[in-house]
């Protein structure tokens, strides 16, 4: 038996023990239960966003919760949309973690609508949702534009990627959750090395291209390719295992419009002997270019230094406070009042990029695995060394001078979920130590954050509301606040 096929004989049979029925299908809502959960799922993000304006008049309507929910629970009773008191008529469907409102028809042009998912939703336990309203504006026009694959992770051609890694897609705005399935985004496997070059005529094809088995889901616009086993490692001096991602042309935007055409990339696998710690990253989808982005607006006492896009929504351009001479970017704006002569207009995109943040503000902060180390320093955690993991505190988090240490590699990612303010105090530097980067650190924050005076800050951060830098703090990371962000003659810069 030649080497190649008792390597491809032992996938399959690693793919069958991993469990009957795992097989390529959307994250749905027909799985069982978590063992005890009484927690009331939550909407997360909605699109259009509350109070948006501007919104296509054939666009569905999605509201994405913090938890997958029972596709039975969600019907026009349950999930509804209304122009005024006149309920607007059309199909309701779940799909994951997201409830779809199809209108029959295209919406009126520039009128006020009201969306509301009710208590009637539940999750797979039965836990009735949180209720939730929210309105938007229609604008004059139809969406008639392709969404594109704008990045993905891995990239394209890329090398010594961690066998445990998802696969991801990142596309120019929200797509439509029903058609991310297993038809639409798959993964193959094509080996090659010595042990695949062809000796018989009888076997032509000694290493051929092999399905990966997975699941798939999309949040915002992001669509995320789980693979069910753990990806076979790669030896430049035998096998070198090439994966192949492909998103069809089947996938669609909230407007009913096709990819333009298939998306196809590939990259090859880490030895044995590449590893990661800590949790899996948090995906920041459209929200990643941007080094500030907030829905109420950004204030200035210039002049600050921004390398990164700037952005606000729904908040109208005007409440951007900061010039073009500050930024080493773009600035997106919802409107033609955003700072001239640099500022983009661009209501749809920044939409997207809002919900991707409150999309990956409710993923970090459910984070379960690793399991959390929980009230670490009581909420101070000055003058310790933290290894990558999950962190957790049901209050507020303090970092005074000198600061906090996080120790890593170059995969290695911390999550710190922060119940109440993050306080970063005066001179206080997080340091990064042992190659860790800053683009793997993410700190989910459900108050305020603040840095001090001079404070050097290194990751994302993800705040429910105000995030205020005072005089001279430096921010390497990202600042995406669900209020507004205040700046003093800082230094922010995208990683």
């Amino acid at each position: 038996m030649r080497i190649s096929k008792i390597w491809l004989v032992t996938s399959l049979l690693a793919v069958f023990m991993a469990g009957c029925g795992g097989g390529n299908t959307p994250y749905g809502g027909g799985g069982p239960a978590p063992a005890g959960d009484v927690t009331a799922p939550t909407v997360g993000s909605t699109n259009p966003g509350d109070t948006t304006t501007g919104i296509a008049t054939n666009q569905k309507i999605t509201a994405t919760f913090s938890e997958p929910v029972a596709p039975a629970s969600c019907t026009t009773a349950t999930f509804t949309l209304k122009q005024g008191t006149t309920s607007v008529p059309g199909a309701v469907s779940c799909v994951g973690r997201n409830a779809i409102f199809a209108p029959t028809g295209n919406l009126t042009a520039s009128t006020a609508y009201t969306a509301t998912v009710t208590t009637g939703v539940k999750d797979l336990a039965g836990n009735a949702a949180v209720s939730h309203t929210w309105g938007f504006t229609t604008g004059t026009t139809t969406d008639t534009t392709a969404p594109t694959v704008i990045s993905t992770d891995p990239a394209d051609t890329a090398t010594g990627v961690l066998t445990n890694r998802n696969i991801t897609a990142t596309f120019s705005e929200a797509i439509d959750p029903a058609t991310i399935t297993a038809a639409t985004f798959t993964l193959t496997v094509d080996g090659s090395g010595p042990d695949c070059v062809p000796v018989l005529v009888t076997d032509p094809d000694p290493c051929p291209v092999t399905p990966v088995e997975g699941s798939v889901s999309t949040s915002g616009a992001v669509a995320t390719f789980v693979p069910t086993i753990t990806l076979n490692t790669s030896d430049p001096t035998s096998i070198v295992n090439t994966y192949t991602a492909t998103i069809t042309t089947g996938v669609k935007d909230l407007a009913g419009n096709a990819l333009a055409a298939n998306k196809v990339w590939s990259f090859t696998t880490a030895d044995s002997t590449a590893s990661s710690a800590g949790p899996a990253p948090v995906s920041l989808g459209t929200a990643a270019g941007f080094a500030i982005l907030t829905k109420s607006g950004v204030t200035d006492v210039p002049a600050s230094s921004i390398t990164g896009d700037v952005g606000a929504s729904p908040i109208s351009g005007s409440a951007i406070g900061v010039t073009c001479a500050e930024v080493t970017g773009t600035i997106h704006s919802v409107d033609a009042a955003g700072p001239l002569p640099c500022s983009v207009t661009d209501p749809s995109f920044l939409t997207t990029a809002v919900s991707d943040m409150e999309l990956a503000y409710t993923d970090a902060a459910g984070r379960t695995v690793p399991a959390a180390v929980t009230e670490l320093g009581a909420g101070n955690i000055s003058g310790l060394n933290l290894a990558p993991g999950l962190y957790k505190w049901g209050t507020g988090l303090t970092i005074s001078a000198p600061g906090v240490t996080l120790t890593g590699g170059a995969n290695d990612v911390w999550i710190f979920q922060v119940g109440v303010n993050l306080t970063v105090g005066n001179g206080a530097i997080v340091t990064l130590s042992g190659g860790a980067l800053p683009q793997n650190v993410f700190w989910q924050v459900a108050g305020q954050a603040t840095l001090g005076t001079t404070a050097d800050f290194k990751g994302t951060i993800l705040s429910k509301t105000l995030i205020s830098l005072d005089t001279g703090a430096v921010l390497n990371g990202r600042a995406l606040a669900q209020t507004a962000v205040t700046l003093k003659q800082n230094t922010v810069t995208k990683p």
